[in-house]
């Protein structure tokens, strides 16, 4: 594949809705452009963009995918995007190495919050937008409604450009508003100019297209003063002007335009790879890359072949046979391989390899790639979100956000002895994901796997499996209970032993008393030498060890302060082990004579959720034994809820709010404090806590 200039260069981001033909209209584009000889279907897991197992086998996009192709003389690169919100940093990784994001919108299922989402996300980074509807063949498909959702939801800015005429419930042509030209289409996506639409073609068609028109025009003239003006006089707007106005209003984001399209019979799609050409923005017209000097200054870069050279790694992905794969968007320059560029995060050299550009999993090798394109190189050491510079002018991007982690499960190897080898796949896997994490719990021991839902953590579980070769377990965490004790007591700890030769003998009396720290503090207060001096470490040591187990459900124990007031030895059978018996002889004695009570962990919980899912949420919380602490607006119509909830009743609450807010909310949980557990739940948690092993 030829190096383009950066003015033919197109790149694009399909984004929306799960279901709503993101990859099947990926795969119609590809088709239609001569790119591949074949049309796949998901269903058959034949497509282009979804050809991981997971992907195939789970009928879903997992990862963003790359599909690059040439028409008419462009080269456009198109990252097919998961819509599932358990993947949305793959759309995040997406969006930010495109210039427009395609959002795709269903034709029979109208706007969903995917579509929402994905437009936020295009606003957030200061993204161009287009709508596709899809699945306009449908015979429940309605795209007058749907346009009408659209400008509801999404204001004034939304234009329409390719409009179908339906007669009888059937779609007789499609209208282009900037050409003012009907085509009908053969089965195999051929387009035939036909006349325009009447009263007697289309009911009530005939006032719908002078209002569309209307629409665009009107549009349009928002776009500049002149075309205003014209607008004012009543003049029509040539086809040139039309193009240009939508081309400029789109990258300024004051336009998003609507177009309709069918990826099974592949209505439209020509019409569509026209406009990609047309109204799209090239990499040169977006606004110049934001980034940092060494000094931390900032500075534009502007999207030229002739500067030197600034690279972004938007994604990673881990290949066990051909080793990491680094997901480049050239900003600026020229990225040759077997070249060296520098690292602006690590300050080191990276040596670059071979580059590729890719069409799903088909590789490509080429030898450069230009400012605004999109290359892959093998075996760099580059992460998600480093920047490659060249020597002369060394800087650095911006970092992408990710969205939290929020639903956690423990991992356990299902074979003894694979944890070493599940802990170098799993460090592939995130460096993959960085929405993903995997820690060790320093209360529990337990290696905890957190993403952002149940499905996300089974395709990190089944990659394990299939790419690194270890099988492994989920499993609910265990809570990291803790014990204490509530008033002061005093005992005596006493080991006697006699069994031929020296024997064993310690004894000690031991104050206990609630105090506020997570470790035991240990205290003495012997008068007399009662107990030698030289065995108070040993009756320490014996209590540190003790206060690892507390004696309702072997957790460990805080807030205890242990103060040794009196005692008495033996000259030959006394011993440091001997008073270290005695000192856990007196804890286990001790412990069960102060009232001890079992503490669960609260955390701070920040709900973000639509104004009238809040009253649900609420109610949820109160059932969930949670403090509602208060409210405040974040933005419109979203409302920020903060509470105290314990830890135990929030492991299902990512599936509950994604349920309730049909994926529209989203919330922070940070460990705050512990709690004493209710009465009512003692002997349901001593019942199912495991001891937990050091």
């Amino acid at each position: 594949m030829k190096d383009y200039d950066v003015s033919k260069i197109r790149n694009i981001a399909l984004a929306g809705h799960n279901g709503s033909g993101k990859t099947s209209l990926a795969e119609a584009l590809l088709y239609k452009a001569g790119a591949t000889d074949r049309l796949g279907k998901t269903a058959d897991g034949t497509t282009v963009c979804d050809y991981d197992p997971e992907e195939i086998k789970r009928v879903i996009s997992i990862s963003t995918s790359l599909a690059a192709f040439e028409y008419n003389d462009h080269k456009i690169n198109l990252l097919d995007t998961p819509g599932l919100f358990d993947f949305a940093a793959e759309m995040t990784e997406g969006v930010r190495a495109a210039d427009t994001v395609l959002i795709t919108v269903s034709a029979k299922s109208g706007v969903k919050v995917g579509a929402r989402k994905a437009y936020d996300e295009a606003v957030k980074q200061g993204k161009s937008k287009m709508f596709v509807v899809t699945k306009i063949d449908d015979k429940d498909a309605n795209f007058f409604n749907v346009l009408t959702d659209l400008k509801t939801v999404f204001g004034p800015t939304v234009c329409p450009v390719v409009v179908p005429v339906i007669s009888g419930g059937q779609i007789v042509s499609y209208v282009n508003l900037i050409e003012m030209k009907a085509y009908k289409y053969d089965g195999k996506g051929n387009a035939v100019e036909t006349d325009m639409p009447t009263a007697e073609i289309s009911e009530k068609f005939e006032y719908r297209i002078e209002g569309l028109v209307a629409a665009v025009s009107e549009a349009v003239a928002e776009t500049s003063d002149e075309l205003m003006e014209k607008f004012f006089e009543g003049e029509p707007f040539t086809q040139k002007e039309l193009i240009d106005g939508i081309h400029d209003g789109m990258n300024r984001g004051i336009i998003t335009p609507v177009v309709c399209t069918s990826a099974v019979d592949l209505a439209g799609i020509d019409m569509l790879l026209k406009e990609f050409e047309l109204l799209l923005p090239s990499p040169a017209e977006v606004l110049a890359g934001e980034a940092y000097t060494p000094a931390k200054d900032v500075v534009d870069i502007a999207c030229s072949e002739g500067a030197p050279l600034s690279a972004y790694v938007f994604k990673t992905v881990a290949d066990p046979f051909v080793g990491k794969m680094s997901f480049i968007r050239v900003m600026s320059g020229k990225l040759k391989a077997n070249s060296e560029a520098v690292n602006s995060a690590s300050g080191n050299n990276e040596k670059i390899g071979k580059l590729y550009t890719l069409c799903g999993k088909k590789q490509t090798e080429v030898a450069s790639a230009t400012a605004g394109d999109i290359v892959v190189a093998s075996k760099i050491t580059a992460n998600t979100g480093d920047t490659l510079s060249d020597v002369s002018r060394i800087v650095e991007f911006g970092q992408m956000e990710f969205p939290n982690p929020c639903y956690s499960m423990a991992v356990k190897p299902k074979s003894q002895g694979d944890e070493a080898k599940v802990s170098t796949a799993m460090a592939r896997i995130t460096e993959e994901d960085p929405s993903l994490t995997y820690v060790q719990d320093e209360n529990t021991k337990e290696m905890i796997l957190s993403g952002l839902g149940e499905q996300h953590l089974e395709v990190a579980a089944a990659k394990l499996k299939g790419k690194f070769g270890v099988d492994v377990v989920l499993s609910v965490p265990k809570i990291a209970y803790k014990e204490t004790i509530r008033k002061k007591v005093k005992v005596q700890g006493r080991h006697k032993k006699q069994s031929g030769g020296h024997g064993q003998f310690g004894d000690v009396w031991i104050e206990f008393e609630p105090c506020v720290s997570d470790t035991l503090v240990f205290e003495e207060r012997v008068f007399g030498g009662a107990v030698p001096k030289n065995y108070f470490p040993a009756v320490q040591k014996g209590l540190e060890e003790s206060v690892k187990k507390g004696v309702l459900a072997g957790c460990p124990v805080v807030g205890l302060k242990a103060i040794l007031v009196d005692g008495s030895y033996h000259p030959v059978d006394s011993s440091e082990m001997a008073f270290k018996t005695a000192a856990s002889i007196a804890y286990k004695e001790g412990l069960r004579q102060a009232d001890p009570v079992m503490l669960e962990p609260i955390g701070e919980l920040k709900v973000t959720a639509p104004d009238e899912n809040t009253g649900d949420i609420m109610g949820e919380l109160n059932k969930r034994r949670g403090r509602v602490l208060g409210m405040e607006p974040v933005s419109h119509g979203i409302t920020q809820i903060i509470a105290e909830v314990p830890v135990r009743e929030m492991h299902d609450f990512a599936m509950y709010l994604r349920q309730t807010t049909r994926g529209m909310g989203s919330f922070t949980f940070d460990f705050l404090r512990y709690e004493q557990l209710p009465a009512n739940l003692l002997t349901e948690v001593i019942s199912a806590v495991s001891t937990i092993e050091e």
